[in-house]
Order: structure tokens, then sequence, then C-alpha cells
């Protein structure tokens, strides 16, 4: 059996057996042989046709540096005083009077110069806020340009500027941002096929077939032939590579609609910049949510492609195993916007022996590098050596190692579009049910008109603009959010105008009806593409509302209709020209009454001509000011044709030129917050652990407090559990998620539960803490011992998700506060509960940031905020879903010794985690270990440096030993077959091999004991009095408090 490194570094087989196992029929066969195969196969036949080795991009960047003007932030010694309270903010008002504002220059990136080479992987590393977010965006074209921001020095594309080269960056160089942002109602394979056909679709351009015809008839027949079966099928050969294919048919899904895993949904991310030219990829922390045996394969993969295809790989990660470390050419170490290191992976350790530092025996290198140039250096120091990141990169500047260095595209969006909205079918249902209703109502009220009293015509024109005006304007967030514009505009004209047009009595000719239809539809299209263009020119939902609601006013106000033309001020008559709504208005008043039967003087008994001069439908249009000719209403349909063309263009170039996103950490602070976290020596010193037993009587002897605790230690068990959906594809089926999962979790300890991405570790996790609101849930979920009920999980646990979720107008003492009081029994004194907030700061290390204000925070320090939150309920059980989910190594230990030493008080820690580091392995007591499928094939002690682990799996026939050096959970996730190309589970059944081992007996035979799955005399069950632990006075107090805080505190909203 490989090892997690070795397979993906072996030599590649010959050309000829490449060429027997690869078919081009579909995705399955063209990746017959593995990507890495693939890649040589089409690559090697492109190149004897070409006559030359494959196109390539160097990317060389001299000088680059970023920086921005920021406001000044609080010294945090004095937050209290700097909060944006009424009182506060009066006396900055009256200061800014007498001095300047505090203004700051944030250096993002101090110059730095490198070089990218094709066929070479790069890693980029550095920790949170150094900038390596900052250099790809750049690099790749995508960096926000704002005012307040400058960009100094030089990118260069093989020789060629990176100005002369931006009309085609887009097409060769392919970004994947760190966040992960797609339509949750399209499934994985819409999404990869759409990305695919905005890159030039399944057909090979005839530019690209007439460049290969410099090798023999056979050699240009063999690569067309490859060249147009990869072209064809590539989005399922993405699927494939990134391990997709079991969820290709499924939603990608959001926080609102469920869909696939957080890993998988990563993946799709990777995916979508897989296609088209791109010679450069630039990737930003793709590993987010993946387990590690899937980043090492994905990794491979990528790597394969750099070296057959040409192509120039950059990537960043947070947390790289040694297996993926050793996968990478070259490293790039930055660190707060310098350059510590950039060159051959394999010179990185004897570079940094050369300046004073030496990495410890099994010390990860990537987590030895990331330490650099932070106040956790010294420890690696055997001499003299820089202390800072400024004289790492002055040192670094000195060495030899510096100086050897965009009809069918159409039909897709189209398409596209169409997918997204019908798939939605809720929102297109209820947009239909709102026109008919609102028809119906308005028709019915205006039922067949007096057709002589122009102000009920007028009226009737009005409403129906409105209508179809301001029907888009609560669509403004989801416009802001996905920068598409709503589609919906044809519908409603055509169900709203026909009920208005035939009910109401306007004149009965097609032509009418179809003018009266067309001039909805144009208002409609007008009114969408003035909110898409609100929404792209404004940085946020408070800019954005304000602004459409100011000139939905001013085109209402002055339509013709509430104020007519001849009342209207001179200096504003330029607002009753310019409005959409004034131009559809006259357009269906004179579409009326320019029809035939009102061309003469006596209409319905009355002389037009003989006592006012005109005939009967000029006399009524001239009541409000309208024009009387019938080129009027053709004048108004090219307006509004005009308009629309005008702001989609301004917002193609606002889409183009313009970026909101704010420069990361670009904020100034006059205290280092990190300095609070003392001495701990990160990876040297390990943290100390409670009890680790699976002895009943220990679940319940535990330790008396220190002081009064407000929670009750609990055994957390669960037996049996079996959790199933309905089909999507056949809906009277159900799919099983999860498969007999048995389990416990004692007080005091740190359980894990792990698994490769999509295996049905959060699942669990959803199952056991009660949040799973749908599907079939079967087994047993008990709290000491006796069946757990929904009113116990809810008020005795406690949920941190991935997503950090706060008011960010609060302090983080007042979030914990809110939730102490709001969900702590209201039998406890109010000084206990402050009491437990000073505890949660003091465990999670908040004390020197406890009134500072949430917004604007790390992303660290918002993840101990998640946890502290929670924490202040006093729970009992505390589940975690991917607490170190998006943090660099350090920051994902400073996490988990938090969680530790909230373990050490008695509580019951359940956590998912993907790919943890050796270190922070090494914290959990307990492992709960989940293949794909949602089956078991270990649960038990990890053991002192997983021992126990490797001991269990080490023992099963066909299981290579662990390596020195080599990361246990890695090696663990790729024993079982996790990952996206591994097949060592194929010729093992570990779920097998776990039912028939002692280990199983041993949680059977834990499982049976009195206060795990039986209850026990000595433990009661949990039981409480009121669904809500506050009562309703305490709750209104707390929710108006933050109310106010939230709304003065945010200066753009008042």
């Amino acid at each position: 059996m490989a090892t997690p490194t070795s397979r993906f570094l072996d030599k590649e087989p010959s050309l000829s057996k490449l060429g027997d196992e690869i078919g081009y029929d579909n995705g399955a066969a063209l990746m017959a042989g593995g990507s890495m195969a693939l890649h040589d196969h089409v690559a090697s036949r492109l190149e004897r046709s070409l006559g030359k080795s494959l196109p390539q991009l160097e990317v060389r960047f001299e000088n680059l540096s970023i920086s921005a003007r920021v406001a000044a932030a609080h010294d945090e010694t004095r937050a209290q005083s700097e909060l944006p309270t009424l009182p506060n903010v009066a006396k900055t008002g009256v200061l800014g009077l007498l001095a300047t504002k505090k203004v700051a220059e944030k250096q993002i990136l101090h110059p730095v110069s490198g070089v990218f080479k094709p066929s070479t992987t790069t890693l980029v590393l550095g920790q949170p806020g150094s900038g390596k977010s900052s250099l790809l965006k750049l690099l790749s074209g995508r960096f926000p340009a704002s005012t307040n921001v400058s960009v100094d020095g030089d990118v260069m594309f093989n020789g060629t500027p990176q100005d002369q080269f931006r009309s085609r960056l887009p097409q060769f160089v392919s970004y994947v941002p760190q966040h992960d942002k797609h339509l949750p109602t399209l499934t994985v394979k819409e999404t990869l096929a759409f990305a695919h056909a905005c890159s030039g679709g399944a057909d090979l351009s005839k530019t690209d077939e007439q460049q290969l015809v410099l090798g023999t008839d056979e050699e240009n027949n063999a690569a067309l032939t490859a060249a147009r079966a990869l072209r064809k099928h590539h989005p399922d050969v993405a699927i494939r590579q990134l391990g997709l294919d079991k969820c290709q048919n499924t939603v990608v899904g959001d926080a609102m609609l469920r869909g696939v895993s957080g890993g998988e949904r990563k993946r799709v991310t990777t995916g979508e910049m897989a296609f088209g030219k791109n010679y450069v990829m630039l990737m930003d922390e793709i590993s987010t949510g993946l387990d590690s045996a899937a980043t090492l394969d994905i990794v491979s993969t990528l790597r394969s492609l750099a070296k057959t295809s040409r192509k120039t790989v950059v990537i960043s990660l947070l947390q790289p195993s040694p297996e993926v470390f050793a996968l990478f050419d070259d490293v790039m170490l930055l660190n707060d916007g310098y350059v510590l290191y950039h060159g051959p992976r394999g010179q990185a350790l004897s570079y940094f022996e050369s300046l004073g530092f030496k990495c410890p025996p099994r010390r990860d290198v990537a987590d030895f590098l990331l330490d650099l140039g932070t106040n956790k250096q010294h420890q690696y120091e055997v001499g003299s050596a820089p202390s800072t990141a400024q004289q790492f990169r002055e040192a670094f500047e000195q060495s030899p190692i510096h100086q050897q260095l965009m009809l069918s595209g159409t039909w897709t969006l189209v398409k596209r579009e169409m997918d997204v909205t019908m798939r939605d079918t809720n929102a297109v249902k209820s947009r239909f049910f709102m026109a008919v209703l609102l028809g119906l109502l308005q028709g019915s009220a205006f039922y067949q008109f007096d057709d002589v009293n122009s102000q009920v015509v007028m009226g009737i024109a009005f409403v129906s603009i409105n209508f179809v005006a301001t029907s888009h304007l609560a669509l403004i967030p989801v416009v802001m959010a996905m920068r598409d514009p709503d589609p919906g505009g044809l519908m409603e004209a055509l169900v709203f105008g026909s009920f208005m047009y035939w009910m109401c009595g306007f004149v009965a000719t097609a032509a009418g009806y179809f003018l009266f239809e067309l001039v909805l539809f144009f208002v409609s299209m007008v009114a969408a593409a003035l909110f898409f263009f609100v929404a792209c020119a404004s940085p946020n939902l408070n800019v954005a509302f304000p602004v459409m609601q100011l000139l939905q006013l001013f085109f209402v106000t002055f339509s013709g209709y509430v104020v007519t033309k001849d009342t209207i001020p001179d200096y504003m008559i330029w607002v009753y020209w310019l409005s959409p709504h004034g131009w559809g208005v006259r357009a269906l008043a004179v579409n009326q009454y320019t029809d035939p039967r009102f061309l003469t003087c006596a209409y319905e008994g009355v002389d037009y001509c003989a006592q006012y001069g005109m005939q009967a439908g000029e006399y009524l249009l001239s009541v409000y000011g309208v024009p009387t000719q019938k080129h009027w209403l053709w004048f108004g349909l090219l307006f509004l044709v005009a308009l629309y063309v005008f702001l989609m263009v301004m917002s193609c170039l606002v889409l183009e030129f313009m970026r909101f996103e704010s420069p990361a950490n670009a904020s100034v602070s006059a205290v280092n917050d990190e300095s609070s976290e003392g001495e701990d020596s990160y990876g040297l010193v390990s943290t100390p652990k409670g009890a680790k037993t699976h002895n009943t009587e220990a679940v319940i002897a535990v330790s008396p407090p220190t002081h009064n605790k407000n929670f009750v230690p609990v055994t957390l068990a669960f037996k049996d559990l079996w959790y199933s959906v309905p089909d999507p594809a056949n809906p009277k089926d159900d799919i099983d998620l999860l498969k007999g999962v048995s389990g416990f979790a004692l007080p005091g300890s740190m359980t894990a539960l792990m698994g490769s991405s999509g295996a049905g570790k959060t699942t669990l996790m959803d199952v056991i803490a009660g949040r799973k609101t749908g599907g079939k849930i079967r087994g047993d979920i008990l709290l000491n011992g006796h069946p757990a009920t929904e009113l116990a999980i809810r008020r005795s646990t406690g949920y941190c998700e991935q997503m950090d979720i706060h008011s960010d107008a609060s302090t983080f003492r007042e979030a914990l506060t809110f939730s102490a009081f709001l969900r702590q029994g209201g039998n406890i004194p109010d000084s206990q509960k402050y009491d437990s907030v000073s505890e949660c700061l003091e465990l999670l290390d908040l004390s020197p940031i406890a009134d500072q204000i949430v917004r604007g925070s790390s992303m660290e320090q918002m993840k101990r905020l998640t946890i502290g939150v929670e924490l202040a309920a006093q729970p009992s059980v505390l589940f975690l879903d991917e607490p170190t989910s998006g943090l660099d190594a350090r920051s994902a230990k400073l996490i988990m010794d938090g969680v530790r030493n909230v373990a050490n008080t008695g509580r019951t820690i359940v956590c998912t985690i993907h790919q943890p580091s050796a270190v922070v392995f090494q914290v959990f007591d307990s492992l709960l270990l989940l293949k794909r499928g949602g089956e078991m094939v270990f649960f038990g002690d990890v053991g002192p440096k997983a021992s126990k682990l490797v001991k269990y799996f080490e023992a099963i026939d066909g299981v290579s030993k662990l390596e020195p050096d080599v990361n246990p959970a890695t090696w663990m996730l790729e024993v079982i077959g996790a990952g996206v190309g591994n097949t060592n589970a194929d010729t093992t059944d570990f779920v097998a091999v776990f039912k028939d081992s002692e280990t199983s007996r041993e949680l059977q035979s834990n499982l049976d004991r009195a206060g795990v799955t039986r209850p026990s005399s000595s433990l009661a069950a949990l039981t409480f009095e009121r669904k809500r632990a506050a009562s309703s006075m305490t709750q209104a107090t707390f929710l108006i408090k933050r109310f106010f805080d939230l709304y003065w505190r945010r200066r753009r909203t008042t």
C-alpha cells in the first residue's frame, strides 16, 4: 500500500501504456489512468503537433507595494471611551472641529519582488494579515480599486507589463477566491457546465485547431482528437478530479438551502476556475473546509497539471500538512507584508538555519515557517537571529536565493438565468400570485372606468407604472449579492397589465393592448436596470436602499400625475423629463387618447371643438399637460430603451472598474491585541489534558469546581444512530446519510468527529444536537443515561457554527453578557452571570480586547467570540463545527487551547475538524472516524501522540506503517480511502474490521454501563421547567438595548 506522499511522487507510466488506458468517449474514460496520466497524455500529443512546448506565462513583479490611508483605530487601552455612543460621538465631533482627523497609512504589502515560473507550483505561506490575498488579487487584476489605496511597482507577464495585458488578463490568469459564492439553486454539474460554457464550451475553436498542424498527420490527428475530447468532457473530468461525482446532481446550496457539504462547495469553487486557457492559476486558501487527504489529492492534481501543461500554479494555504508541503516546488513566506523567503522549498530550512533558526524534530516545516517573525520564534533560535519581519526581509534581499531569482455566450447566460429562475419555484409562484391578485384588485376597483374622466385614466396609468417599477425594490439584496439583474419583469408586466387593460376598459384594440404591455415591460426593464446600477455602484445595502428610495421619490413625485407639469417649479422640470415613470405615464395616456374614437369634436354629448377649441382626445390629454401628438408614444418607448441601454452600460463599467471590497487588514491599531498570548510555546509545550478514561465511574465522580458552576456535568451518548433523507431523484425512496453510528463523550473530555468531506460529520453532530428538522432519525440519544428530550438538548448544550455571525456594533463583553443573561436560568443571581462572563473572557484569552467593538476583529478573535457566546450560556455539552476552519496553524492552536481549557472545567466537548496539525490532533481525547456513506471505522481513545489510534490501524492487514514526521490525522484519513482519488479503502472493509475488533467491543461495553445508555441512581434526568431560560422582561430589556447600540454605533445608518 502506498504511503500518503509516495503515491503522488512515483514515476509516471510510459506513454504507450497511457494510450492504451485512456479513452475519449466520456469523462470516466479520460480519467481511467488518473489525473497525472491524463495530463501527460494530452500535453505530449499537443506538443508534438505544435512542434514546440505548450504556451506558458511567467509572472514577475518588482517592488510591488500596497498601502491604504485609513482612519486610525482607537487605542484599545481606552476602548470604552472610544465606542461610538452618543456622548462619545458628541465629544469627538467637538474635538474634531479643533483638530484634524486621525489618518494613518497602513502598509498592506511592503515593496516585494519575485517570480512565479511556468511548470512550477508555489506555496504562499503567511498568517492572516500577512498580505497573501492582496498579492494574489493584485497579480490577477482583481484587487479592489479605491482612492485611499495606492499600488506601486511593476507586474509583468512574459515581460509584458500588466497594464498592456489587462484586457486579456481574465482569459489567461484564473483566480480562486477564499469565499464560496455560488447560485445555491444550481447543481454542482450545472455550475461547472456554466463555467465551462463561458470559457469556450465543448467545441475547440478554429484558431486552436489551425495551430495543430506542425507534426505528422498521425500526430496532428492524435492531438486534435485528444484536445476535442478533453474540451467536450472537461466538466465531467473536473468533477472526477475534484471528487464531486457522487454529489454532481445535488444543488450547491447555501446557508438557507441545504446542498453539498462545505468541503464539496469549496471544491466547486476551485473547479469553476479550471476551464479555459488559464496559463496562470492563483488560488487563495483552497483547503478551507477540506480534509487533509482531499487537499493532498487536489494539490497533487494541480502539481501534475503544472508539470505537464506548463502552467504556473500559485496556492496560498493556511495549514498545509507535511505531505502537502512536500508537493510544492517553491515557497513564498510572507509576514506583515514583508517577504521573509521566496525560493525552492527544499532550501528553506537550510536558509533559515543560516540565519540562526533550527526546526525541531517532529515539527511541521510549514508551522515552523509560520512562527518566524512572530513572538514564537525565540524557541527556534540557536544564535544571533533577525527578530522582526523587516529584518527578515532585509536578510532575504541580501541572500543568493533572492538574487537568482477573459451569440453562444449570450445563450449560455440566458440558459443559466432560466435555470436559476425556474429552480426557485417559490419565488416565481409568489410573484405570479402577487401580479394576479393586485391586477384583480386594481382592475375591479376601476372596472370599466369613465373614459372622459382623464384624472381616472392618468391615475390608472400611474398605478400601473408604479407597480412594475417598484416590484424590483425588494430584490436589491439579491442583486447586490449576485451582481445579477432581476429577470421577472416580463411576467409581471404581462399578467398585471392584462388584468388592468381589459377590466378597466381601455380602448379594445389589439394594437392598443400590445403598446400598453410594451410600455409596462420597458418601464419594468428600466427600473430593474436602475436598481441593478445602484446596487453595483453602492458599497452596501445601507447606501443602496436610501439612494433607491430617494430616486423613487423624485421619479414618482415628478411623473406628471401627483404634481402636474404646469405646477412643477422651473428648477425641478428636468426631473420630469428624466423620470422613466413620467415617460411611462405619458405614453399610456397618449396610447389611450390618440385612438381614432377620441379624434373627434363631439364625444359623449360634449362638443370639445366648440368649447375648448380642440378635439376630445387632445383636450383630455391637455388637462395634465401631456403632449397630444401620437409620436410622443414612440418618443417614450425610444427614451425607455435608450435609458435601459445607458444604465446597463454604466453597470458594466462599474462592475469592471469599481471594487468595494476593503483591502484585507487595512486597519491601524495602537496596541497589538495578540500580545496577550503570553509565552505559550507553540508545538513544544503540550496542552494539559483532563482525565482520559472510559470508566463510567469517572463520569460521575467529576472533581468539584473551585467556584460555583451553573451547569451539570453530562455524559452524552448515542447508540445505533441512523439518519435518512428523501432521494431527490426518487422522493419515495430514502438515502441513508448515517448508518448505525454509536459513541459517547465524557465530561472533561474532547471528542473529535473526523472523516473525509461529505462523510457525515456535521450531519451526525446536527442530529445529536437536535438541529435536524427534516429527514428520519432512528436510534437513541441520551444524556446521563436518560433519553434526551428536545428541551433538555436545547437548554443544556451550546452549538458553535462554522460561520461567525455576531452583532458587529457590540463589544466582546457585551456579546457575552447578552448570551449569559438570555440563556442562563432566571433563578441564577446576576452576579453569577457576570462572573461567568469574566470566566469566558479568561478561558478564551479575550480579556485584553473585552471592551473592543466586534466590527473589524480578526477571524481568530471572531472564532473565540463564537465559542465564548455559547460558553456564556453555561452549557454542559459544547458542540463545535470546524472551529479551526479558515485559520492558520498558529491561530488554530490558540483556539484549541481555549477549547481545552473549557473542557478542563468539566464540560463535554464534541468537535468536528477537517485537517488538524499533529499538535492540534493531540489535544483530543477520543476520536470517532467516519468513512464516506456515514459509517463508523473507529471510535476510541486517541492515546498519547495518537499511539492507540496508530496501533489499531497498523494492526490491519494491508495498512502501511506510519512514517516518521507524518501527521497521524492525515495518515489515518489516507488509510481509510479519504480524499479525491484514493482507492485504498477498496481493498479493505474498514467498517467490517471495526465491528469485529476489540475496540468495538470495548465501545459496546462502555455504552452498556449505567450513566451512559442506562439510567444511574446517582444521576437524575435533566429537567427544565421553562422553555426559555430568561423571563420576557429580561429578553425585552437586552434586545432593546442591543437594538439601540446597533443603531447608534453604525454610523452609516445614522
